[in-house]
């Protein structure tokens, strides 16, 4: 059967106009007749091919009068007698034959050997096609695939390896891609001053395109990080450097943010990427902040937001494909249930487990994921959660004059901060988090946070001098009557002044010190201040009194 196919395929050089086949080259001549080998395309719309369907048989190609440029072309190549070869109503060839060399017709019994030639060759032929075209097509796809495992390995090259190692922070991604290269992708960009860039990012399309778009678009992010931008600068030079080159129809979304892991602040600018949220104990906010997806239109304004993640905070940063999810019936996942679903979330198992767990319950066994999935998540974690790398710095001695020398004070929590401009915030969070159970009134509560805040900056300032490594602790203590909050640096020995009450024209007139705010205003928040020295530490205890004691004022 191969040595009849190879006698085919030499002698019947024919090419289908939505086929592309090479020249054969031309067969060894029978000694009685000549063979026209000549490849030849036909129009699927020519009136040739209707006649040869419709007329089965040897044809005398001189006989035909036909407005039928193939024809024309066959008379011109000398070609007397042709014969078609149709396969399941199908033209799969030509068997064209010249004149004979004895220049006599052709005879019926000529004819009729051709006839039962193409009888067998026919079907040979379509077969023959069929596996030429299959092996092109394996040809291909082995050539699409290699590029794929390219490209993929490229990708997975550019993808963070590992995930930041903050204290007090929870940092998790998980990444899926739709096909073999998607077009998601997230990148951690440490600075050297310990802050950490976050980016989550969406090009449009999949396969290779857009993971080079991705490799580039990363590129960019972090060139323009080490520069020390802002968020919102970062993605305006982003867009700049894009715009030219993107292919068309192309565009990134993206949302760029920079956290201090000490204080918990947050900057972010957001081009045209899925709102991220933020969730504590049932509420969720979303992150807003305006800009245009990258790559679009040249010398887009990026607006700039912050935000502080308190203790017991987290981030949700994801890509459309866990929002436009769909199940069986072709429901939306959404985004009233993502956000319904992180107002439910508890702590038993990471939140990008939960999610993951939600969304395929959602889809079903036999769903096909139709986009990238992308989901990085960051969780200020309190500081009773993390005992093992949390340091907590020994307490103060005890004086004369201090709450613990009189009975029924019980110390609650003791907490070390980081010297850090900003931090006081992180103290104000652990306050308002410990005190809920004493039910202060809310103006009382707000007294206390605004103390608690300004003794941690004079502590962080003036006593450790904004020194990372020494802390400012706090501790938490209560009694039936009371509650108090202690704040001690390592400034050591500082000589006790009574707060001055200030003097704002002595002050405006440089007659007395420009300081001096900071303890008034300590002493006129709280119910009472001591302020307390030995030769290590130098401690502030503030004294809120509960409802009904010796201390709270009679209009409290």
């Amino acid at each position: 059967m191969a040595t009849f196919f190879q006698y085919i395929r030499q002698r019947i050089p024919f090419r289908r106009s939505t086929q592309k086949k090479q020249a054969l080259p031309t067969p060894v001549l029978p000694a009685t007749q000549r063979v026209v080998s000549q490849a030849v395309n036909i129009a699927p719309n020519d009136a040739l091919v209707a006649y040869f369907l419709s007329s089965p048989g040897a044809i005398e190609v001189e006989k035909l009068h036909l407005d039928s440029p193939i024809l024309r072309e066959l008379k011109e190549a000398g070609v007397k007698l042709t014969m078609p070869l149709v396969s399941q109503g199908e033209l799969v060839g030509l068997i064209n034959l010249g004149g004979r060399l004895s220049e006599q017709d052709y005879s019926s019994y000529d004819k009729g050997l051709l006839n039962s030639l193409a009888t067998q060759a026919a079907p040979a032929l379509r077969v023959a096609q069929m596996v030429l075209d299959q092996q092109a097509q394996a040809r291909e796809r082995e050539r699409i695939e290699q590029e794929l495992r390219v490209a993929r390995i490229i990708q997975q090259t550019l993808l963070p390896k590992e995930l930041p190692d903050l204290p007090n922070w929870q940092v998790t991604a998980y990444y899926q891609p739709a096909r073999a290269v998607g077009g998601d992708f997230y990148d951690f960009i440490p600075y050297e001053d310990g802050r950490l860039g976050i980016v989550v990012g969406d090009v449009t399309d999949k396969g290779i395109p857009a993971a080079l778009v991705m490799a580039t678009t990363r590129s960019i992010l972090r060139s323009s990080a080490q520069e020390d931008l802002s968020p919102g600068a970062v993605l305006e030079r982003a867009n700049d450097l894009l715009f030219p080159d993107i292919p068309e129809r192309m565009f990134v979304t993206c949302f760029y943010a920079i956290l201090d892991p000490q204080s918990g602040f947050l900057r972010y600018a957001n081009a045209g990427h899925d709102l991220p949220y933020r969730w504590h104990e049932g509420e969720v906010g979303e992150l807003r902040a305006t800009g245009m997806p990258l790559g679009l239109m040249p010398g887009m304004f990026y607006e700039e937001k912050e935000v502080t993640l308190a203790p017991g905070e987290s981030m949700l940063l994801y890509s459309d494909g866990l929002v436009e999810a769909h199940n069986p019936t072709r429901d939306m996942f959404g985004f009233p249930r993502l956000i319904t679903l992180l107002g439910a979330y508890q702590d038993e198992n990471s939140p990008i487990d939960y999610l993951r767990a939600e969304l395929s319950t959602f889809t079903g066994a036999d769903w096909e994921q139709e986009d990238d999935i992308t989901l990085v998540t960051l969780q200020h974690v309190p500081v009773q959660n993390l005992q093992e790398t949390t340091e907590i710095l020994r307490k103060p001695e005890i004086h004369e004059g201090s709450i613990e020398s009189g009975d029924g004070w019980q110390p609650l929590e003791t907490w070390s901060i980081p010297s850090a401009m900003g931090n006081e915030r992180i103290a104000i969070s652990y306050i308002t988090q410990r005190v809920q159970p004493f039910h202060l009134p809310e103006r009382r509560l707000e007294q206390l946070k605004t103390a608690v805040a300004e003794a941690t900056m004079n502590a962080m300032e003036h006593g450790n001098h904004y020194r990372p490594e020494s802390p400012v602790t706090l501790q938490l203590l209560s009694s039936e009557q009371a509650i108090a909050v202690r704040i001690s640096d390592q400034g050591g020995y500082q000589p006790t002044q009574a707060p001055e009450t200030p003097d704002i024209e002595a002050k405006l007139a440089e007659l007395q010190s420009p300081r001096g705010w900071g303890l008034f205003l300590i002493q006129n928040m709280v119910d009472e201040m001591r302020i307390l020295n030995d030769e290590h530490t130098h401690t502030i205890e503030l004294v809120m009194s509960l409802e009904g004691g010796p201390h709270a004022p009679q209009s409290a």
